[in-house]
């Protein structure tokens, strides 16, 4: 019956998730979608594992937490695959189109400064960087994320994936910019 509590928290996350993230889209709330979903998940699971003390006479937290971190990781992941994509977003626009097709031309030309625009205008609202005249400066919040997803990414040993080198230390590229 453990496992089943977990199953309702997965549940229950998977309705709370998309209608907390559409609330906060409409009242143009500042929190960003991943701590929404971060929200959501600890009131599931909080939610699912008093159900379980309650009802059940042998609850196991473990098993009902185990589902439940199973499902959620899932939404979570599949969450991140789409959201803010830019190979979906050209995608989306090809497809909406009534050829579904665009020179690649006008895709480099209109789609993709207009995704970036929306990214820097994404940093921006996050307090992560500035606009300083036709440039961005990077804030001490922006510092800090940076140092951050640095250790993280080392952690993982993700290193440098292409588009980004988060190996070289923030302080190095700095200087580097500034040289």
């Amino acid at each position: 019956m453990s496992f089943v509590c977990g199953l309702a928290g997965i549940l229950l996350f998977t309705i709370l998730a998309p209608v907390a993230q559409v609330v906060a889209r409409r009242a143009g709330s500042p929190i960003a979608p991943v701590a929404i979903l971060a929200m959501a998940a600890i009131v599931s699971h909080a939610a699912s594992i008093a159900l379980g003390v309650m009802t059940v006479e042998h609850f196991r937290y473990w098993n009902a937490a185990s589902v439940f971190g199973f499902g959620v990781m899932w939404y979570v992941f599949a969450f991140g695959a789409v959201y803010k994509s830019v190979s979906l977003e050209i995608l989306l626009d090809l497809a909406q189109r009534p050829e579904a097709a665009a020179p690649l031309a006008e895709i480099i030309q209109r789609k993709v400064p207009e995704i970036f625009r929306g990214r820097t205008d994404i940093l921006v609202s996050g307090g992560q960087v500035e606009r300083a005249g036709s440039r961005f400066v990077v804030t001490p919040s922006g510092r800090t994320t940076v140092s951050r997803i640095g250790a993280l990414r080392r952690a993982f040993a993700i290193g440098d994936t292409g588009l980004y080198d988060f190996a070289v230390p923030f302080e190095m590229a700095e200087k580097t910019t500034n040289s």
